[in-house]
């Protein structure tokens, strides 16, 4: 599994300001509408669910909200690039700007599992966070995601 395989060019935006994690949802779950068709309520109330279990801020300025759908048939992806960072309860305490959210089917286990941890190692590079946060064209993040993957993969 690589990024190109989960993201869609149309699932990923940059936004200039969001005042609360509760907004943020809102944003990821228009960009799921938009993006992939998906019902904007339901993807908001399963994030905010997931999210009340723990929050999914994993550090270094990177949050990796997730929540399981019925009705969808493979893992996918959507990316935001926040101008202004977000307090997000993160395990190191340090606001979020860059949130990588995944939506998995509700009954497949090991894709989310899989996707997760594909996210989890993109998103621990240090070069590739500060060349995400210097760039606020969707086309060009989309492009600087899926390289990654593509050339540890190669």
């Amino acid at each position: 599994m690589q990024i190109a395989d989960i993201l869609s060019p149309a699932a990923v935006r940059s936004v200039a300001q969001v005042a609360s994690k509760k907004r943020l949802f809102h944003e990821v779950a228009d960009l799921a509408a938009a993006a992939y068709g998906l019902p904007a309520a339901t993807t908001l109330d399963a994030l905010q669910e997931r999210e009340s279990l723990g929050p999914t801020g994993v550090g270094h300025g990177v949050a990796v909200p997730h929540a399981r759908l019925h009705g969808l048939d493979r893992v996918k992806a959507l990316f935001l690039r926040l101008e202004k960072p977000l307090d997000f309860d993160a395990v190191d305490r340090q606001p979020v700007d860059l949130v990588f959210a995944l939506l998995a089917p509700s009954t497949g286990g090991v894709d989310h599992l899989k996707a997760l941890a594909l996210v989890s190692r993109t998103v621990r590079d240090p070069k590739l966070r500060e060349m995400l946060r210097a760039n606020a064209d969707p086309v060009a993040l989309h492009a600087l995601l899926v390289q990654a993957t593509a050339t540890k993969a190669a």
